[in-house]
C-alpha cells in the first residue's frame, strides 16, 4: 500500500510537472504568436485613402478645386504628392511646391487643378517628383504607397469655339496651358476661318502674356494619310511653334500617339533647322528628323500604317508626282497604334531667354486632307 501510495503520489506530481510544461509551452508559443501578429502589424503596409475628390474634368490654369484623405502607417519624414491626369499626369499644385505635409492626425489636404483621374503618393525623404509622368505612379523604392482614384461624376471636358475646316468640325481650345514650358492662356479668338476656307492661327500679346491657338478635331481618323498645305512661315520667330500632330488625352502607355509635323528653331535663333518630324518621345534617338523649312508655301504630309509611318514635304499647295521635294523621312520603330487620338493644329509659344517671342505673328493653313 505505501509503495502503490508512493506510486500514485510520484504519478501525480509528474502529471502536475506534465501539465505545467504544457502549459507553459502553449503560453510561450501564445505570446511567440501574439509577438508575431504584433511584428506583422508594424511592419503593414502603409495605406492611402481619399476623403474629398474634384471632379473629373479637363484641367486648365484656373481650374481647381480641394482634394483631400488620409493615411495610415507613414514613417516619419514621409510626405504626400499629388498628380491629376489630364493628358499626362501633372504634379499638383505647382512642380516648384510638390510636397504636401501629413498633419497630425494622419490627414493631408491641398488645392489641386483638375484631371479625369488622380493619384496620391506617399514617399520618402529624398524623393523628387517629376513635373510630368506619361502613365500612372506606381509603388516602390522612394514611393512606399500609391493610391488612384477617378475624378468625381461624368467627365467635364473644357468648353471649345466649334468652327469648321476644310469639311471637318474643329474645336478652339479656351483654356491655358503649360505647353512650351509657359503657363499661358488660350483663347478661342486666335483661331478662325476666313470666305476663301483657310484657317488663321494667331498669337497675340495680351497684358504680360502672350495669348496662343489651339484647334482640335472633333473625332479620331486612325491610320492613313494626312495632308496640310500652309502658307509661308519664313516670318515665325524663334520662340514660336506650329505644330500640326495627333494626340491622345489618354494613351500615356502609347506616348499619347504623338505624330508631328512643327515648324520651329525651339527658341534657338542660332539652329539652321525650322521644322522637324517626330513621334514621342522626342528623347529617343532616331525620333526626330529636323530639316530646313524653305520660304514660301509648302504641304506637309504623313502617312501613317502599322508599324510605319513616313513624313514628306513639298514645296507648292499639291504632293504629286514631280513635286519638289523638301524633306522626308520614315519612322519603323516605336510608331503608336490607332486609339483615341485626335488632329491638333497648334500655334504657342516657348520659353527662351536668348530668343524672347518680340511680337505678335500669324500662321494660315489653306487646306487640310485626309485619305484613308
Amino acid at each position: 500500500m505505501r509503495c502503490l501510495s508512493g506510486y500514485r503520489r510520484g504519478l501525480t506530481r509528474s502529471a502536475v510537472s506534465s501539465v505545467s510544461m504544457g502549459y507553459a509551452v502553449c503560453l510561450t508559443v501564445s505570446l511567440l504568436l501574439l509577438a508575431g501578429c504584433r511584428s506583422r502589424q508594424d511592419v503593414a503596409s502603409p495605406t492611402i485613402e481619399f476623403t474629398k475628390i474634384p471632379p473629373a474634368a479637363q484641367g486648365g490654369r484656373e481650374r481647381v478645386d480641394t482634394i483631400s484623405g488620409r493615411v495610415s502607417g507613414a514613417r516619419p519624414g514621409q510626405r504626400i504628392v499629388i498628380y491629376a491626369m489630364s493628358g499626362p499626369w501633372w504634379v499638383q499644385p505647382w512642380p516648384d511646391q510638390p510636397f504636401l505635409p501629413i498633419g497630425a492626425d494622419s490627414t493631408w489636404s491641398t488645392s489641386t487643378h483638375l484631371g479625369f483621374k488622380y493619384a496620391a503618393m506617399l514617399v520618402d525623404t529624398g524623393y523628387q517628383p517629376p513635373p510630368t509622368l506619361d502613365v500612372p505612379p506606381s509603388a516602390g523604392g522612394s514611393v512606399a504607397a500609391v493610391a488612384i482614384v477617378d475624378g468625381v461624376g461624368k467627365p467635364q471636358i473644357a468648353p471649345t469655339v466649334p468652327i469648321k475646316f476644310s469639311g471637318y468640325d474643329w474645336g478652339v481650345r479656351t483654356i491655358a496651358s503649360d505647353r512650351g514650358g509657359l503657363n499661358l492662356p488660350y483663347e478661342g479668338d486666335n483661331a478662325w476661318v476666313d470666305p476663301e476656307g483657310a484657317l488663321h492661327l494667331r498669337i497675340r500679346k495680351k497684358g504680360n502674356k502672350w495669348s496662343c491657338a489651339e484647334v482640335e478635331m472633333t473625332r479620331s481618323l486612325g491610320y492613313g494619310t494626312y495632308l496640310f498645305t500652309v502658307r509661308d512661315t519664313s516670318h515665325l520667330e524663334p520662340a514660336s511653334v506650329l505644330s500640326l500632330n495627333t494626340f491622345d488625352d489618354f494613351g500615356g502607355e502609347q506616348n499619347y500617339r504623338e505624330v508631328d509635323v512643327e515648324m520651329s528653331q525651339w527658341g534657338d535663333g542660332s539652329s539652321k533647322d525650322n521644322a522637324q518630324f517626330g513621334i514621342q518621345p522626342f528623347y529617343v534617338p532616331g525620333n526626330v528628323a529636323p530639316f530646313v523649312e524653305p520660304a514660301g508655301k509648302v504641304t506637309h504630309s504623313f502617312h501613317w500604317e502599322p508599324g510605319r509611318v513616313k513624313f514628306v514635304t513639298v514645296r507648292g499647295d499639291s504632293i504629286h508626282k514631280g513635286a519638289p521635294v523638301v524633306a522626308e523621312h520614315v519612322f519603323t520603330s516605336g510608331v503608336p497604334s490607332p486609339g483615341h487620338e485626335k488632329m491638333q493644329l497648334l500655334f504657342y509659344v516657348v520659353a527662351s531667354d536668348k530668343y524672347p517671342m518680340l511680337k505678335d505673328s500669324e500662321v494660315v493653313l489653306e487646306k487640310f486632307e485626309y485619305l484613308p
